[in-house]
């Protein structure tokens, strides 16, 4: 797992459960610009991979509110670095459409290409943070009742939209032609 962030390398090895070694790999890549975190991803993989000659994978994470128009999107990390959770909420303050999504996009990189397989799930923003556990927007996204900060890295490993993207790369990776063939086009 390459990624500057040790709390993406920690959820997605407790994803696996010790099934699939994964080691964290802090390598800082230029961020890819666009309004797709599959491009994102995609674009990441192939730097990583051209540096490291190993197979691997990155991921990409977007946050998007509906009545902010889609905003941060993918341009989530640095929202949450310039604004923090209390300027989401601030934005957020007296509007009554509070649904929100993530979606993370995990591109697998190996000599015969990229794969990108995307997790979403869908909540609503709190009116203030709550629960200790997770990272970043945790506090203040609630799914089924619950912030994913009040979750267990277990439970979340399980509903996450990291967790989905990881569900659909583990199912693929289980299946595929070992000759390597890998779909580039993700």
């Amino acid at each position: 797992m390459v990624t500057s962030n040790a709390n993406k390398a920690t959820e997605v090895a407790a994803f696996f459960k010790g099934a699939l070694e994964v080691t964290h790999v802090s390598l800082e890549i230029p961020e890819h610009r666009s309004e797709n975190v599959g491009e994102i991803a995609k674009g990441k993989a192939q730097y990583a991979f051209e540096r490291l000659r190993t197979p691997l994978i990155v991921d990409d994470t977007g946050f998007s509110i509906d009545s902010l128009n889609g905003f941060p999107g993918p341009y989530a990390a640095y929202v949450l670095h310039s604004l923090g959770n209390a300027g989401i909420l601030k934005l957020m303050d007296g509007v009554k459409n509070r649904h929100a999504h993530f979606t993370t996009a995990i591109a697998f990189a190996d000599e015969n290409g990229v794969r990108v397989f995307t997790g979403t799930i869908y909540g609503n923003i709190t009116t203030s943070p709550q629960g200790s556990n997770g990272f970043g927007y945790d506090p203040i996204v609630d799914i089924d009742g619950r912030t994913l900060a009040e979750m267990s890295l277990e439970e979340k490993s399980i509903i996450s939209h990291r967790a989905k993207a990881l569900v659909a790369f583990r199912d693929w990776f289980c299946k595929k032609d070992r000759s390597g063939s890998l779909d580039t086009n993700g």
